[in-house]
């Protein structure tokens, strides 16, 4: 089934000029092309609008946004009320993915006629720029893991009328919120088992950037338990 052109590639860039090209490259290298990549500048104050504008002059496909700074959930959401795709994809400016992902997602979905959401691995890789002594310092796993991240997934639209948007409030942890707010509704997922993403590790990776902001994590865990405890009383109730 030829469905290429309705999938939208969502990329929000903060400060990104150093990865930015790469990562776009990486989506215009796919062997199932996009029908639209949004690249959403979250008010960068480097290169990285430049760059965005410069793919947007060339590439037809390919259009660029700048917001106010709001973060990476309130920058997704931006891109995703600009998308026409039927589906939606999303790459962080500093990642890339390998040149099959979107058609072997987009084979999933035909194979898995339930499937509401479809992930894959990821590798993980040190930038080549990092000096000895910086690569020392970060941790970098060598072999592929199953990627529950927003990178790795392929999604239907009408997925995001169902679970809702990003929550723009969090630094971190906005895609495992918005995820297991999906696996409350039960959505069905599928883990491909082919690695699609390759994640770089450098010293400004946002979970280096906001370490004071990882209470949101913990604060994502226990909204997720209040509302299955929550859930189990109603249940008991009824």
């Amino acid at each position: 089934m030829e469905r290429q052109n309705n999938v939208s590639v969502i990329v929000p860039v903060f400060d990104g000029e150093k990865y930015l090209a790469a990562a776009i490259d990486s989506i215009l290298a796919q062997t199932n092309c996009a029908g639209d990549i949004i690249i959403v500048d979250d008010g960068s104050a480097d290169g990285s609008a430049g760059i965005a504008q410069s793919y947007a002059k060339r590439e037809p496909n390919v259009h660029y946004i700048r917001h106010s700074h709001g973060g990476i959930g309130a920058a997704r959401n931006r891109g995703i009320a600009q998308a026409k795709g039927d589906y939606l994809a999303f790459l962080d400016a500093d990642d890339l993915w390998c040149e099959d992902k979107l058609a072997l997602q987009l084979a999933a979905f035909d194979q898995h006629p339930d499937a509401d959401l479809v992930f894959g691995h990821v590798s993980q890789f040190v930038s080549p720029e990092l000096t000895d002594e910086q690569k020392r310092e970060v941790r970098c796993p060598s072999d592929p893991m199953p990627g529950y991240l927003a990178a790795t997934m392929l999604a239907p639209r009408e997925v995001f009328h169902r679970v809702g948007l990003f929550d723009a409030s969090l630094c971190m942890g906005e895609f495992l919120q918005w995820y297991l707010r999906a696996t409350e509704l039960k959505l069905n997922s599928v883990m491909l088992p082919d690695v699609v993403l390759q994640r770089r590790i450098h010293t400004s990776n946002q979970g280096r950037r906001h370490q004071e902001a990882r209470t949101d994590y913990a604060r994502v865990l226990k909204a997720a338990l209040d509302r299955r405890r929550e859930s189990a009383d109603d249940a008991q109730t009824s």
